[in-house]
């Protein structure tokens, strides 16, 4: 593969494989995945859930800076691996700080942010390129305003806090999208979708681990294991709706596209769209957890919303994916999105085997119908 200016890509610096140093920074990002997904199992309300999805909005956006950062500057010295360290710390900070966070008390979760933001421009300034300094140069401005932001919300705290995290958020959404077309950053996508899919699988798996660790005491009766198999099914339809075919065209897609215009679509489908699938696995799992094996047989609105709300944000999100890459059929997944939308009164007014039951047979149904397309049209991935 090579650039529009006829230098190939492995010539191009950086790296185009994930390295296990990188692995190990994903876990310690995802475990703010789990704080989230605890708040929200704490204090199962529409604010909290609108609270949780600014915290997550305002971390991931610097953890995927972090992504990018790693593609352009592999940890291949100690001083880079130093470096990387120093944000794993930076980013457990945040995560520690999440449920003082949603709760309104995040002065810690605004300097940790601050300190990040910080951390990431160094780094690119002084192992990076020229060319990716002068880029970072641009985008900076932008990522230490928000950084700001979250500070000030910090030390407001309560609704206040919130409403400075959310001018924040709405600030890294829109203005960051001249700097994406911009010369300087490359995105290899061998590296960076290959980043981007480990958060997911292993936001997924984490929010398994995170089922299991609160089952802890129940009676495990044959409603306990059917429940917790239809949780796991569950999990795994997430896995395959993504990573079935998605993830690879992903891949090939940014591969086929001249360096030069990589960067506005790896934003769009890996910065924007994988927000609505992370919270949907966030939402998720606290579903799961506050219905599998509980003593009531039906679930309260909050968690069929939850369950079901989750699958539903899971499947837009990848709909938006699909439409940013030009993937066919975005609409089969934007149609399973309404049907988890429609299953949650199953939850609600039946019970909670029901609703898990609803979803793997007409949300999954709907992948497999795509599947089926896919098939025809003579398309192939690593699983099929």
């Amino acid at each position: 593969m090579s650039s529009d200016t006829g230098t190939p890509v492995e010539d191009l610096g950086g790296q185009s494989s994930v390295s296990t140093l990188e692995l190990f920074f994903d876990l310690v990002f995802v475990f703010t995945i789990t704080q989230l997904t605890h708040a929200f199992v704490v204090e199962p309300t529409w604010v909290t859930a609108g609270e949780v999805a600014i915290v997550f909005c305002l971390t991931w956006w610097m953890y995927s800076g972090f992504i990018w950062l790693t593609g352009e500057v592999a940890p291949s010295t100690s001083s880079r691996r130093t470096m990387l360290l120093v944000g794993m710390l930076g980013f457990f900070a945040i995560a520690l700080a999440v449920p003082d966070a949603v709760h309104g008390r995040g002065v810690i979760f605004g300097w940790a942010f601050f300190g990040v933001t910080v951390l990431h421009a160094i780094v690119y300034w002084t192992a990076g390129g020229a060319d990716s300094g002068r880029v970072i140069g641009r985008l900076l401005p932008i990522n230490l305003g928000a950084a700001v932001l979250a500070v000030i919300g910090g030390y407001a705290g309560g609704a206040a806090g919130f409403a400075w995290w959310g001018v924040a958020v709405v600030a890294l959404a829109f203005l960051p999208r001249r700097t994406a077309s911009a010369d300087g950053f490359i995105v290899r996508p061998g590296h960076y979708c290959e980043r981007h899919g480990a958060v997911v699988i292993i936001a997924v798996g984490e929010s398994i681990v995170a089922v299991g660790a609160g089952l802890a005491g129940v009676p495990m009766n044959l409603l306990f294991f059917v429940e917790v198999g239809l949780g796991l099914t569950l999990c795994y339809v997430l896995w395959w709706a993504f990573f079935g075919f998605d993830h690879e065209r992903g891949i090939r897609v940014l591969e086929a596209l001249p360096v030069k215009e990589r960067n506005r679509p790896a934003l769009y489908a890996y910065g924007y769209a994988c927000v609505p699938m992370l919270l949907g696995i966030v939402f998720t799992a606290a579903g799961l957890g506050m219905t599998i094996a509980r003593t009531s047989s039906s679930a309260t609105w909050a968690e069929a919303i939850a369950l079901s709300g989750g699958v539903a944000l899971y499947m837009f999100g990848q709909a938006g994916f699909r439409v940013v890459l030009g993937l066919p059929r975005p609409w089969i997944r934007a149609v399973a999105g309404v049907i988890a939308l429609a299953i949650i009164p199953i939850g609600a007014f039946g019970e909670v085997w029901m609703e898990l039951v609803a979803i793997l047979v007409f949300v999954y149904a709907a992948v497999i119908a795509d599947d089926l397309l896919i098939g025809k049209e003579g398309e192939h991935s690593s699983y099929l």
